[in-house]
């Protein structure tokens, strides 16, 4: 970890041991803001789009004679076919088209395409439009009233995909942090900086050539204060786990890439890493820069950027 003038003046603290335990003495409890969570206009927009085959098929609630009831249905109103894997699927993908392994116990794993999203329909794609329903058990929920509206359960669909999707928001919540700090420092000084960066883009916008330790990565930020460029990774742990000595291990790995070319920042936070403090403390170690929430309130991100 590097000697910073910064931890003395600032943080008040001798060695790189106090250092560290400020880190894990100032983590941060959570980084839950409103935004974490449901966005219900994005869960009322996406039950708009199908709301009017929602309550098409609302007629099928109740109907003893399910089946003749829903081949009628289909036969007049075919558009409605596209609204029927919503019902059933939970991964937000929006997929009209499936290859469904109908069978393995007999040693040979059998499949069943089911197209959701033909504009023409005949009695055959309905008989499979027919089973998906009794398969998924969406006609058990239909004929006995476990669902009273359509809409209303849709709603509900996509309020729990929106919840599912909170793992990611955290992580994109300790970026809009971060940034806050960036952009303050970036403005009142006249530096550069990039969000969410390649090393094609960096070349492009900032014309820096920086490695990358996989060709996928892309770096949360990036700093030109005018003589130097700053690389910048963030995350945030609430909960410890085996992703947090990973990760810890990643960035010892990328610094090593780094190391001597660029400036490697990382800033992490989160009560989880008092769980896991060991793989950190080995990072903090190796690392020149590695700091929490805490310290960029201080001003640590200013002092290394302008010094």
């Amino acid at each position: 970890m590097k000697h910073l003038k910064f931890y003395k003046d600032i943080l008040h603290c001798q060695t790189e041991d106090e250092v560290f335990d400020f880190i894990l003495s100032t983590l941060k409890p959570s980084n839950t803001t409103w935004s974490y969570f449901v966005n219900w206009e994005k869960v009322a927009g996406n039950t708009k789009k199908i709301e009017v085959a929602l309550n098409t098929l609302n007629y099928l609630i109740g109907k003893n004679e399910f089946d003749e009831e829903f081949r009628f249905l289909l036969r007049e109103n075919p558009k409605i076919v596209s609204a029927l894997p919503s019902l059933a699927v939970r991964d937000g993908s929006n997929k009209g088209k499936f290859k469904i392994l109908i069978d393995y116990k007999s040693k040979k794993l059998v499949y069943e395409e089911f197209d959701f999203t033909k504009e023409v329909i005949i009695s055959e794609d309905i008989n499979k439009y027919l089973k998906f329903m009794k398969e998924t058990g969406l006609k058990d929920l239909i004929v006995n009233k476990r669902i009273k509206n359509l809409v209303d359960y849709m709603l509900g669909v996509e309020a729990g995909l929106d919840s599912n999707g909170r793992k990611n928001r955290s992580g994109h919540i300790m970026e809009e942090i971060v940034e806050v700090f960036i952009s303050d420092i970036c403005q009142k000084n006249k530096y550069r900086y990039l969000k969410e960066a390649n090393s094609k883009r960096i070349k492009t916008e900032l014309d820096y050539d920086v490695p990358a330790d996989k060709s996928s990565r892309r770096y949360d930020f990036v700093i030109d204060n005018g003589r130097e460029l700053f690389i910048v990774e963030t995350n945030f742990y609430g909960g410890g786990g085996s992703k947090l000595k990973s990760t810890a291990g990643e960035y010892r790995d990328l610094y090593r890439i780094l190391k001597g070319k660029y400036k490697f920042l990382w800033i992490t936070d989160g009560l989880g890493w008092r769980k896991t403090s060991k793989p950190l403390r080995q990072t903090f170690d190796q690392n020149d820069y590695l700091f929490n929430l805490s310290m960029l309130e201080k001003g640590i991100l200013r002092h290394i950027l302008t010094n």
